[in-house]
């Protein structure tokens, strides 16, 4: 037993069933034999005067026994006012780096300080002894670092042997720790904190000039150990399970890589002795498998898994649009450019029929010879086709869950307008490329029911392609190096392609050219000899092709058309498509129209959603559409 102490009790006792469902084991805490801890109120870790003393711990058969003595502060001797009156009667203990077996009852820990509650959470961790007068000369130290180097100070605190038995709130004699530093006596337990100053200074001074005989490396090193027993406070890690308070559990956030204020003493010590806080430091990581990068300054960061690191102090991220996301999309100006100008009709089974009297001998107005018998005109051909409807669709669902739980924009409204987009979008590429889904697949919009103007009927689409060896060979001879650059010969090449089939076409209005960015990238860049570019703008190219205006379209990149040729089998890539779209009719009957349909589904809860359409397509004029485009058989394999 301790000769000096103000209260005694049970800081724990051994198997009894605590609040928090765990049960403290024998000799669990058998490490802290004679050690001392703080003594606080409630496990207040806010202030220093918070702390109400210290306490001695003994370990026991039955637990831990605790002999508590109260600083000479108005708030420990309250406390001590109060354990005296019966008013405090019961011990909490804040512990970590616990060690649980499978039943949850605690084989190892530290306890990092003693609070006086109001009820534990061990039931008999109880105060039993009250009122026992200190014995002369007794002393404590304090060692107290507070993350900032000129602040660091050594307190020891003396108790006067005046203190009267019967008096519970003495007042503070000359040796108290209130007051002033330089009536501060030091016990032998400071004798090596003495060595570094005398009487009239600070450990803060003492540090500050123990700071200018170490290198940079080693001030870092020093910092770092400062800044994290700092933060070590309030984060200390356990090594087998969660921190432990007896009474008060509160959810904390904690890391691994922590150093606490026995670490830091360790540190100390380690360096008086070596001679280099550096070398000391580094050695107690490797000791503890800490991290090094801890002396680099800010903040370690954590194992994989972990959490803790310096990004939780960020602020956090602003959509730089907020509400819904943004779309990234393909080329939809010229699909809004098709459907708009395609001719609407109520009608989606259609007939087309055409007479080509072109050029038929038999068919010449004849001149009349008196007596001779008057002829009869030939025959002429008759072209005809019919185009039955075929349903486009996109079918969707959305959880209902989800449409709840997004409040920052309409979930519902979004999907809609991405499933219209799509609709939209296979619709035009059906018109003018066809799907490019093979024959054989069953989601395939069929190309004798929507009719692609690219791969129809050469009665239909007249198809030129563009041969840019002649081009070379017209513009400049056999110099072809010399004079004109690629991508001249390329833009005259491809006017040249274009006037002469507009030559045979029958189409009505002004056409629109649609083609490739890259082609009419190609265009614009061309250059005479003086490098100044032919074509200025692209309204200066579009009035060179003869069309109302040019539309590019990225998705032409991958189309592709096979035909035969002489009897070989060749496939071609196309480069511009030229049409009057009002040519071309769309054709759905009453109900045909798009429509969007809804419908939930209970079993599922799901929001389903269903846009259709079911309509024909076709051109309906003869070699009232142009496609240039380049043979890639080779390319291609």
């Amino acid at each position: 037993m301790p000769k000096k102490y103000d209260i005694s009790g049970w800081a724990t006792k051994n198997n009894i069933l605590c609040a928090d469902g765990r049960r403290i084991g024998k000799d669990a805490f058998k490490d802290q034999d004679g050690a001392i801890v703080p003594v606080v109120w409630n496990h207040n870790h806010d202030s220093i005067d918070e702390v109400l003393g210290h306490a001695l711990l003994e370990n026991r058969e039955e637990g831990v026994y605790a002999y508590v003595s109260f600083n000479d502060t108005p708030n420990g001797q309250t406390a001590k006012s109060c354990c005296n009156h019966g008013d405090v009667t019961a011990f909490s203990i804040c512990a970590n780096k616990l060690k649980h077996d499978s039943n949850r009852v605690v084989r190892h820990g530290i306890i990092r300080e003693l609070s006086l509650v109001l009820a534990g959470a061990n039931p008999e961790a109880t105060i039993d002894t009250l009122e026992i007068t200190h014995d002369e000369e007794a002393l404590e130290t304090a060692l107290i670092f507070n993350g900032t180097t000129d602040e660091l100070e050594l307190n020891t605190i003396v108790h006067s042997d005046d203190e009267p038995e019967e008096e519970p709130t003495p007042e503070p004699d000359e040796g108290s720790s209130e007051q002033p530093s330089e009536g501060i006596e030091h016990s032998d337990e400071d004798k090596e904190a003495k060595d570094m100053a005398d009487e009239n200074k600070s450990v803060g001074e003492v540090f500050d000039q123990a700071m200018e005989k170490l290198d940079e490396d080693e001030q870092t090193a020093v910092y770092a150990v400062i800044g994290a027993v700092a933060e070590g406070d309030d984060n200390d890690d356990s090594e087998g399970g969660s921190e432990m308070k007896h009474n008060v559990f509160e959810s904390r956030v904690q890391t691994e890589d922590v150093l606490e204020h026995s670490d830091e003493v360790a540190i100390i010590e380690a360096a008086k002795e070596c001679g280099s806080w550096k070398k000391a430091f580094n050695e107690f990581l490797d000791d503890n498998e800490l991290a090094h990068d801890a002396i680099a300054g800010g903040f370690a960061q954590p194992a994989s898994g972990q959490t803790g690191d310096v990004t939780y102090l960020f602020p956090e991220y602003k959509d730089v649009h907020p509400g819904a996301p943004e779309l990234i999309t393909n080329d939809q100006g010229w699909i809004t450019t098709i459907l708009n100008a395609v001719k609407k009709s109520p009608i989606s089974r259609v007939r087309t029929r055409q007479v080509d009297i072109r050029g038929l001998e038999q068919l010449r107005a004849k001149g009349y010879k008196k007596g001779h018998e008057k002829t009869l005109a030939g025959n002429f051909r008759l072209a005809q086709r019919t185009t039955d409807p075929q349903t486009v669709y996109v079918k969707n669902a959305l959880h209902r869950d989800d449409i709840i739980d997004i409040t920052d924009f309409d979930y519902v409204q979004y999907l809609y307008n991405i499933d219209r987009m799509m609709l939209n979008e296979e619709l035009a590429t059906a018109i003018v490329f066809g799907d490019g889904r093979e024959d054989g697949d069953e989601y395939k919009i069929a190309e004798d029911k929507i009719r692609p103007i690219y791969t129809d009927d050469d009665l239909y689409t007249i198809h030129r392609t563009l041969d840019l060896t002649a081009a070379k060979a017209n513009l400049q001879g056999s110099d072809t190096a010399k004079h004109f650059s690629d991508n001249y010969v390329y833009a005259e090449a491809m006017v040249e392609a274009v006037l002469y089939a507009r030559e045979t076409y029958k189409g009505s209005g002004s056409p629109v050219a649609l083609m490739h960015p890259h082609t009419l990238n190609v265009m614009l860049l061309a250059r005479d000899f003086n490098g100044r570019r032919i074509y200025g703008t692209v309204s200066e190219l579009a009035a060179a092709l003869n069309v109302s205006r040019i539309e590019t379209v990225e998705q032409m990149a991958t189309k592709t058309r096979t035909a035969t040729v002489n009897g070989t089998e060749k496939t071609y890539r196309p480069l511009a498509i030229i049409m009057n779209f009002n040519d071309y009719q769309l054709g759905a009957t009453k109900g045909g129209e798009i429509h969007h349909f809804t419908q939930f589904d209970i079993d599922f809860n799901q929001e389903k959603s269903l846009i259709e359409t079911r309509v024909s397509g076709a051109n309906t004029r003869l070699y009232s559409a142009i496609a240039i485009e380049e043979e890639v058989t080779n390319a291609n394999g």
